[in-house]
Order: structure tokens, then sequence, then C-alpha cells
């Protein structure tokens, strides 16, 4: 009878083990923070993507890893508490999106490794101390946005709306989105292509009515909206007020035209995420953070959605069509 009890209670203990602790007799079980600056029901398939860049890799979440997933909705106040969620699970590395998430992890911690995705200026922002050799406890992949880049938004929205002289700015305003950056460059950029640029920050839901209106009245002919925390959030409310007030927008990743956005040019955030896990790896095999190069895409999408020109009333010119990576009819 004790024989038959010692024997279940064994094979209870067992059935509990912590799948850490069982993986770990095949090898060390790592426990990432994923961070993400988005909400899980619109930016799942970054954390997808990233999945499949370590499945890529030999790194299966269950077997190898662990993924702490945390979601800021938009909101980047929230990335302290998230952070401090994933540091107390004992996270061997933390993976953040945006400048905000980003600069929340520097402040969050000096000795956890940081790869963060998507800020736009790294350097400037004081994430890192130079692409090449970033410094710290951080690197990862930048957007890789410059003033060239600015001036692509510019001619793609001219092409498409010729004589258009007052192009809006829309961003999730407040400190550390990159937006503001963006507004200095095409600022200066504005002044060689008789273009007058207007700023429209956007810090909550309940701003972005006020933001359209505010476009209507100044005549705003096109619009330029930058990803962030705000604006991924809620893009299908940014693509109904675009549509609404018939303004002509050029987004700065390929979701928001998929989703009905009329042009879009910009990296491929799922690819940057898919490329952030070979810097996980690289930490996990000895890697320094800090002496990794920070990345920066080489190749940028062009997505142009037909259905969106037709109910706005344009017609894209041929030539831009053929230079498109991917037309939506």
């Amino acid at each position: 009878m004790r024989r038959r009890k010692f024997i279940r209670l064994i094979g209870g203990m067992a059935a509990a083990w912590p799948l850490t602790a069982r993986g770990q007799q095949g090898g060390k079980v790592w426990r990432i923070g994923f961070v993400e600056a988005g909400s899980v029901s619109v930016n799942r398939h970054f954390l997808d993507a990233f999945r499949q860049g370590m499945g890529e890799l030999g790194y299966v979440e269950g077997r190898q890893l662990f993924i702490e997933e945390r979601w800021a909705d938009g909101r980047r106040e929230l990335f302290s508490s998230l952070l401090a969620e994933v540091i107390q699970l004992e996270a061997d590395i933390i993976v953040v999106s945006s400048s905000s998430g980003a600069l929340a992890a520097r402040h969050a911690t000096a000795t956890i490794p940081i790869v963060f995705v998507g800020p736009a200026d790294p350097v400037g922002e004081g994430l890192v101390a130079s692409l090449a050799r970033p410094g710290r406890n951080m690197t990862g992949v930048s957007l890789a946005w410059d003033t060239q880049f600015y001036g692509k938004w510019v001619e793609l929205l001219r092409e498409v709306v010729p004589g258009v002289s007052r192009l809006g700015l829309l961003w999730s305003g407040g400190v550390s989105t990159g937006g503001g950056t963006v507004l200095q460059e095409l600022e200066n950029l504005a002044r060689s292509q008789a273009v007058e640029i207007e700023s429209f920050p956007v810090r909550a839901l309940d701003e972005f009515d006020a933001a359209f209106a505010a476009m209507k009245q100044k005549r705003i002919g096109g619009l330029i909206v930058l990803p962030g925390p705000l604006t991924l959030r809620h893009r299908a409310r940014v693509l109904d007020l675009t549509g609404q007030e018939r303004i002509p927008a050029i987004y700065g990743f390929g979701e928001f035209a998929r989703a009905g956005g009329l042009l879009a040019y910009g990296a491929n955030p799922s690819e940057m995420f898919r490329r952030a896990a070979t810097y996980v790896v690289k930490i996990f095999k000895g890697a320094s953070a800090g002496e990794l190069p920070v990345e920066q895409p080489t190749k940028f999408e062009f997505v142009i959605n037909l259905r969106a020109a037709k109910m706005l009333g344009l017609t894209i010119p041929p030539a831009l069509l053929a230079r498109a990576d991917e037309v939506i009819e």
C-alpha cells in the first residue's frame, strides 16, 4: 500500500514539474519577455513573425524557450509596468517595439539584454551610442528613416495628386515617438519643394476626430501617416476618417494599405520582427547586445490600393503602378 502511494506521489510530482525544469535536461530553456506597443488583436502577426524567426533558427516555444508576451495596447505609459512584469519573471532577454518601448526598457534594466524593433532614429533618440557599436545592453532593428525616405513619401503623394502643396503629418504625439524628428526633416524638405507641412499629433483615440476636422479646415491636400503605437492600434479609425474627409494618404507600413489605405511605403514590420530573432539567438550563444550592430532594412515595400483610389476619385499613373511591389485591386 505504501509502495503504491509512493509511486503515485512520484508520478504526480513528475507531471507537475515545470516545463523549464524538464527541458533543462536537454539544455537551457530560455525565457523571452516580448513587449509590443500595440494590441494583441491588431498586431498578433508581429509575434507570429518573431516566433517564425526563432523556429527557423532552431528555437521552438515550449521546447527551447518560453515567450512572456505583454501588450501596451497603444498606451506607452504602460511600458514601465509591463517591463517590470517580465523582469520579475526573470526574462533572459527582452524584445520590445517602438521608440517609447525601447526607452522604457533602457530605464528598466541595465543588465538584461534588450533587442528593439522599430525606432526610427536610435542614435538621435539616445538609445544607442552608434549604429555600428550600440553600447550598453541594447541593439536591434531600426526603421532607418532619413531625409531621402521622407522625400519619397512627398514624391509619391505628389505623383498621385499633382499640384498638391499642403500636406499633413499625422503621428502619435508625445515623447519619443519619432514624429518630431520626421516633422523637422519634412519642414526642411518643404522649403526646397514649395510644399507646406502641417503637424497633427494625436495622443489618444478621442483626438483623431478633432485632428481630421482641423485638416479639413486647413485644406490639407495630402496626408502622411506615421506608424506608431496609437496610429497602428487605431488604424481602422484612421482609415475611416481619411475616407470620410477624402484625403489622399500615404502610410509608413504596408498593412495600412492592405487594410484600405491608398498608398504605403516603408519597411515590412513583420520581417523586422523575424529579423529580431537573429539577434536573440546570437545573444543566446554568448554575444553582447551592445556589440551587435543595429540593423537597418535594405528593402522597402510600396503598396497601392486601387479600391481606395477609386473611392477618392483618383487615377493612379501607369508608371507608378509599374513601380509598386503590390497592387490591391
